[in-house]
């Protein structure tokens, strides 16, 4: 990993977010402020901030991928998915009402979680691997949000892929719901969605959009944290990556994942 920011500034980018979190207000965007900032140091920054997370006592229950849609890295100027901890406290019961205050401006996506009977560890590691390795796939929500400002509070410039990936990459809360089921017990690439919100359809989707089959994106993961020494557990829950758009939420909105099969998700933010 090469970064350009120095090793102070990138510890106090990391705790400008943790306050953030802890506050429930926006910064503003750090590639303003840094302008020669590179994804390396966005993952730099994300990585002390995790420190700072565990040293208060939370755990990592796994990891998420996201910017795994076609559209969406292009909107970003990238080529390829990030990544970033699901932390223990970041999990929400199927059926619960959800705290808005928790949040700043949050939104919901529709996932395929990969939940780990083995470790996987890059580089090497295929599509293949990662089905071996999977004990169930469940239906998930992603709840995103936005510690560094979305749209710069002055200009409106839309932040950069850095920022994003620096603020964990924009993950907030992870709701697991509906039915579990083997990754040979059905074409994960078929597996569709409707996320209707107070009951009207928003979006809609197939998992095939993440990456043409969504285990794909965890083999990426694999591979791509190898080099920092580090893999996928066992235990570890994966969310593999959004097949819709994100929805916005208010407080007394009711969401509601249909995954077919695989069972649905509810949730009411208040």
């Amino acid at each position: 990993m090469t970064t350009t920011l120095p090793a102070q500034t990138i510890a106090e980018l990391a705790g400008r977010l943790a306050e953030a979190r802890r506050t429930r207000t926006c910064v503003r965007q750090f590639s303003r402020e840094h302008p020669g900032m590179t994804i390396d140091d966005g993952y730099a920054i994300q990585r002390a901030w995790v420190q700072l997370e565990l040293a208060r006592g939370r755990t990592i229950k796994g990891r998420k991928i996201g910017l795994t849609s076609r559209a969406m890295q292009q909107a970003s100027q990238i080529t390829e998915p990030d990544f970033a901890p699901l932390m223990d406290d970041m999990f929400f019961a199927d059926g619960s009402d959800i705290p808005m205050n928790l949040f700043i401006s949050p939104r919901v996506e529709v996932e395929l979680a990969f939940v780990l009977d083995a470790p996987l560890r890059g580089p090497g590691v295929a599509l293949s691997d990662v089905l071996r390795a999977t004990a169930y796939v469940t239906p998930a929500l992603e709840i995103i949000d936005a510690r560094i400002e979305r749209l710069d509070r002055e200009t409106r410039a839309p932040r950069k892929v850095f920022d994003t990936i620096a603020d964990f990459a924009a993950n907030a809360g992870v709701v697991v719901g509906g039915h579990r089921a083997r990754p040979d017990a059905l074409d994960l690439r078929w597996v569709g969605a409707l996320l209707s919100r107070n009951e009207v359809v928003e979006e809609t989707g197939l998992a095939a959009g993440v990456l043409n089959h969504p285990a794909t994106g965890v083999a990426w993961l694999a591979n791509k944290i190898a080099p920092y020494g580090e893999q996928l557990e066992r235990g570890d829950l994966v969310l593999s990556g959004s097949f819709t758009r994100p929805v916005e939420v208010a407080a007394g909105d009711r969401l509601q994942a249909d995954f077919g099969r695989l069972g649905g998700i509810a949730v009411r933010f208040t």
